[in-house]
């Protein structure tokens, strides 16, 4: 069973299992999926995706079948958002999520492959270049599922700390406190940063800020010069003036969210030349990001209510309620059991 979207809306149809699996393959039950917000700008028409497909690529997932060394049957899984080749020049020097043949689960035709491309359906066909980790399994499947979309994409984010060097991690700022920005808190608390700032225009968002180990950017609050590591995760490019003048020199701004055309950044090149600024950009994420998502969801994932962020499992067959739900933000992440 699957939810196929075609252009206007989905609709529940039914897709028949591979007869056989190639070799590394997986077939995979999916055991609860999560809603991304780039799944409902598509469905709100701001996000062009090819046609029929099947959305959807948070999620945990248990191996049903397996033509792949090492991994049995039964084993529940999260797994990288690509398909990489592993040879071209992008994979062999860590970005496998630019891949000259990228394929991406979520965002592929029916027509491609046995058409289990995504996670919005009962079963997914992973492909032999798609890494996989095993989940403890002390780690529920609601905290697992957006692990393979927002908190791996903000374990590459925090990357960049590298290029602090030598000095102290005393203060960070993240834009924006939805799923990325929670996470980026989190994440940043747990690298040794003594403040973490949390800007978000909503207050019921920035109200749960602190919850996650960061702390709520009041409008009076004069970061200016002392910032070490700012995380844009918002998709406002109207915040960048402000970050750079709270960048102290040698800082990191880190973009994520820009990924729109409206992304137009007011930016003084003297401003970034004097205070010696490094620029990074960030797109999802390599299978190594995976792997230490996992292990920062085993190590800590129980420090912080991550559960208490996504709603209760609808059916496929309640997809409206659950989209609408998802479009009026009742809960940060809105999620499926596609089966019971």
């Amino acid at each position: 069973t699957t939810l196929v979207y075609r252009g206007s809306g989905v609709a529940l149809e039914t897709l028949a299992l591979p007869d056989a699996l190639a070799d590394g393959e997986l077939l995979c039950e999916i055991l609860l999926a999560t809603v991304c917000g780039s799944d409902l700008h598509t469905l709100q028409g701001r996000r062009a995706e090819p046609h029929p497909s099947i959305l959807g690529h948070e999620a945990v997932a248990r191996v049903t079948r397996s033509a792949r060394a090492g991994i049995a049957v039964g084993t529940r899984i999260t797994f990288h958002i690509v398909d990489s080749c592993k040879e071209c020049t992008y994979c062999i020097h860590g970005l496998p999520q630019k891949c000259l043949s990228l394929f991406k689960y979520g965002h592929a035709l029916l027509s491609s492959g046995s058409g289990l491309n995504g996670c919005y359906a009962s079963h997914i066909h992973l492909r032999r270049g798609t890494h996989v980790v095993a989940l403890p399994d002390h780690v529920p499947d609601a905290i697992a599922a957006p692990a393979n979309c927002a908190l791996a994409t903000m374990v590459c984010a925090t990357d960049s700390v590298a290029h602090l060097g030598t000095f102290p991690r005393r203060r960070a700022l993240v834009h924006g406190a939805g799923l990325l920005g929670l996470f980026g808190c989190a994440l940043l608390r747990e690298m040794g940063f003594a403040e973490v700032y949390c800007a978000d225009p909503i207050a019921a968002r920035l109200a749960i800020v602190s919850q996650f180990g960061g702390i709520p950017l009041e409008k009076d609050t004069d970061l200016t010069g002392t910032v070490d590591l700012v995380i844009e995760a918002c998709g406002s490019p109207d915040i960048v003036p402000m970050s750079f003048a709270a960048l102290r020199v040698g800082g990191v701004f880190v973009t994520v969210g820009l990924v729109h055309k409206d992304s137009a950044m007011t930016l003084m090149g003297e401003t970034l030349i004097r205070k010696c600024l490094t620029v990074v950009g960030v797109h999802n994420y390599a299978e190594r990001h995976l792997d230490r998502a996992v292990e920062f969801l085993s190590q800590h994932g129980a420090s912080y209510p991550f559960a208490s962020l996504v709603g209760p499992p609808h059916a496929l067959a309640d997809h409206a309620a659950a989209i609408a739900s998802a479009l009026a933000h009742e809960w940060v992440r809105v999620s499926f059991r596609p089966t019971p």
